[in-house]
């Protein structure tokens, strides 16, 4: 996945997801290349609180499920 024009990881982005401020955020983002400002944090993390999963859909995001097949890609 792109953001600002870099490649993202699933695995960074979980980790963006248990971010609790938006200093964490900020801290990830740096360490992974990624400029990202407070303001812009801010608006992430806000945008994420909103997300709410049901069962299955939490299953396909934390457990690679892919919809296409139905089978687990990352075991």
């Amino acid at each position: 996945m792109k953001i600002n024009g870099n490649e993202i990881s699933k695995e960074t982005l979980s980790k963006a997801m248990l971010c609790d401020t938006p200093e964490e955020l900020v801290k990830l983002a740096k360490e992974n290349g990624v400029e990202l400002t407070v303001k812009e944090a801010e608006a992430y993390l806000s945008e994420i609180e909103d997300i709410d999963l049901d069962s299955a859909q939490l299953k396909e995001v934390a457990g690679g499920y892919c919809n296409k097949c139905g089978k687990l890609v990352f075991p």
